[in-house]
């Protein structure tokens, strides 16, 4: 039996579907594309607590499974983009993984390594591959799959994004994904990257290094958000956001153990394992 069809036994789909909500249909086409990848991003909250403990997280199907899916836990890019793949792939789609330098937030695409991993879709009939994310934490994340076509601009629960390419030196075009800011008008970039395809082994090593080495911020303090049809959610250490569909945004501190994993659990859907202490 191939590492494939090893993945995909130990992968249930019916179970991740009823997870995120999904009783549309499973045929690989545009429509469940789209579906899958929304209910995905509204069910899942992004966290990144095994790292906060010193543990990097498990990208075995099964544990994915077991954490996500049966724990009703959540997961950053690697473990939530590895489900999707999983997903997609029962459902038919052809689908390999990239990699990208997150941009938001400094000014130059080199000043960071490719940390984050996003899906490339071949969905049969369509004359171009989508772009596939369901990992990425910030409100600017992709809600629905978007044409990887230059320029090309896309709707989906409520955000805009548009696809530019960047100037670069090597061989291969770079990318970059922006999304619209509903406050100022104004385009913002989230992640550069090129169509070059990463494996499991990859996001395996990089999964490991963001997880465990010291100088990673998902190491140092607790990061989650979670999207809902009319809000986003984020806390990132004491610092509780909610920015609202219009772009308004309320914010927090939350200095209390006691309370930030109340609302850990109540806004984020998590209970928090014991033995992990969000606030140091």
């Amino acid at each position: 039996m191939s590492d494939q069809q090893e993945h995909q036994a130990a992968f249930d789909l019916g179970a991740y579907l009823r997870r995120i909500g999904w009783e549309g249909g499973r045929r690989a086409d545009l429509a469940t594309l789209r579906g899958v990848h929304l209910a995905h991003a509204l069910s899942f909250p992004f966290e990144n607590l095994d790292a906060v403990s010193g543990t990097a997280p498990s990208l075995a199907p099964g544990d994915l499974m077991a954490k996500l899916v049966r724990s009703r836990r959540g997961g950053y890019c690697y473990e939530q983009n590895t489900l999707l793949r999983l997903a997609l792939e029962a459902l038919g789609f052809t689908v390999s993984g990239l990699a990208g330098r997150v941009v938001l937030g400094t000014g130059s695409p080199e000043s960071r390594p490719r940390t984050h991993m996003m899906l490339r879709v071949e969905v049969p009939g369509e004359p171009r591959p989508y772009l596939a994310d369901v990992g990425f934490g910030a409100v600017g994340a992709l809600l629905t799959p978007m044409p990887l076509v230059l320029g090309a601009e896309s709707e989906g629960g409520g955000r805009r994004h548009r696809l530019t390419r960047l100037p670069h030196e090597g061989p291969l075009e770079l990318w970059l994904l922006e999304a619209h800011d509903p406050r100022t008008a104004e385009w913002t970039g989230q992640y550069a990257f090129t169509l070059e395809p990463y494996t499991g082994q990859d996001f395996q090593v990089f999964n490991w290094y963001v997880a465990t080495h010291p100088r990673s911020p998902f190491t140092r303090r607790p990061y989650l958000q979670r999207t809902t049809p009319d809000r986003h959610l984020s806390l990132d250490g004491t610092r509780f956001v909610q920015t609202g569909a219009d772009g308004t945004v309320t914010e927090r501190e939350i200095t209390d153990e006691e309370e930030v994993r109340r609302l850990v659990g109540e806004e984020f859907g998590i209970t928090v394992p014991e033995g992990i202490a969000l606030l140091g």
